[in-house]
């Protein structure tokens, strides 16, 4: 350990000891962790005292996979969590990069997502539907707009279900959305989303008009049922029925997998993670980060599947 690290270490043993009346055996399991970390970031050339919250998720989820206990991560993150405390309490660091890491047992599965070429699908088979003539035709119309907006957005399903009739008037490439705890947030349009919002609101009001609607009500989506607009369950069912006649994996898809499958491909392309945080109205970023690690994965998986030398391991099985 490089003479500054191991100087902060000893300082934090020493305040452990002194003000925390931590015991031999607690500061020796201390010292162990931060001799571990500090082994792991130098094979990175990351000094201990400089490593980011990028750094220490890496750290957390390689015990994760070399099978360590989900009790001793977890101690092994308290550890770090004391640890950088101390740095950022003493004044040696700015930050608290532990903030934004999750405790083991907080760990969720990676979301379900599905491929561009799956979502390309969905929508292509939904507008060739839009254009049928006949009496389904504004259902129709109405699914290629609320599948456009999900995908363009990522908003929630309660979100887009509940969206207020007024954004009909809005015309801009911008879409005002009220989430979690009241809260607006803005979320960008994409092309096809603002001419499927475009062609649903004629149609809406055409319909309205030779229906003599005199009060249509307050909701984009309007429904006769209770809430007043169009039920969460109404639109997941309909769209796994659009999933399985565009030739998609109906029993994977769902309104949230879209919105999964937003955050995914967005990241994909080199968006960064707070704007994501952002479009998605996380509150903490933690959440979004669950994201990254769906990348992590999929890279995983691609060069498990792809990589001649990984390939070469498998037939010597």
């Amino acid at each position: 350990m490089s003479s500054l690290g191991l100087a902060h270490v000893e300082s934090f043993l020493e305040m452990m000891s002194a003000e925390r009346g931590a015991s031999a055996n607690t500061l020796a399991a201390y010292r162990r962790d931060l001799e571990d970390l500090h082994h792991q970031l130098t094979r990175r050339g990351v000094p201990l005292t400089a490593a980011t919250a990028t750094d220490l998720g890496a750290y957390m989820q390689g015990l994760a996979a070399e099978g360590l206990a989900e009790s001793s991560q977890a101690r092994k993150l308290s550890t770090l969590r004391q640890f950088f405390r101390f740095l950022y309490a003493e004044g040696l660091r700015t930050d608290d990069p532990t903030g934004v890491l999750d405790s083991p047992r907080k760990m969720r599965p990676l979301p379900k997502i599905i491929g561009v070429d799956e979502v390309d699908r969905l929508l292509a088979h939904a507008a060739s539907e839009a254009t049928v003539v006949d009496g389904r035709q504004f259902g129709r119309v109405r699914m290629l707009a609320l599948v456009e907006l999900l995908y363009a957005t990522g908003i929630r399903v309660s979100e887009l279900v509940s969206l207020p009739a007024r954004v009909l008037d809005q015309e801009g490439r911008f879409l005002l959305v009220r989430g979690k705890g009241n809260k607006e947030r803005l979320v960008p349009l994409s092309r096809t989303a603002i001419s499927a919002l475009k062609t649903y609101g004629e149609m809406k009001a055409r319909q309205e008009a030779e229906r003599q609607v005199k009060d249509p009500g307050p909701y984009l989506f309007p429904s006769s049922g209770k809430e007043g607009h169009l039920p969460r369950q109404v639109f997941a069912r309909d769209l796994k029925d659009l999933a399985a006649r565009a030739g998609v994996s109906a029993a994977v898809l769902s309104p949230h997998v879209i919105r999964h499958a937003f955050a995914s491909h967005l990241l994909a392309n080199g968006a960064d993670l707070r704007v994501v945080q952002e479009l998605l109205g996380h509150s903490d970023i933690s959440t979004t980060q669950i994201y990254t690690h769906v990348q992590e994965e999929r890279l995983h998986q691609l060069v498990q599947t792809h990589h001649p030398l990984a390939k070469q391991g498998k037939n010597k099985d």
